[in-house]
């Protein structure tokens, strides 16, 4: 869950600032250092926030 949320925000541009995410996803060309500021579609947001809600669920860190 974890890489497919982070795949999303990756392709939108957003900037990592995790070690463990910068090394799996990289900053290359990205633009966003605010996730709220991603422009992702309303299909996008929608499919992160069940990722984050299943993860809350299953208490997965963050």
């Amino acid at each position: 869950m974890w890489s497919e949320r982070n795949a999303i925000f990756k392709a939108a541009g957003y900037c990592f600032r995790t070690p463990k995410a910068i090394q799996a996803f990289g900053n290359a060309g990205c633009q966003f250092d605010d996730d709220a500021d991603v422009p992702l579609s309303t299909r996008q947001r929608e499919q992160v926030t069940q990722i984050r809600a299943t993860e809350r669920q299953l208490g997965c860190a963050r």
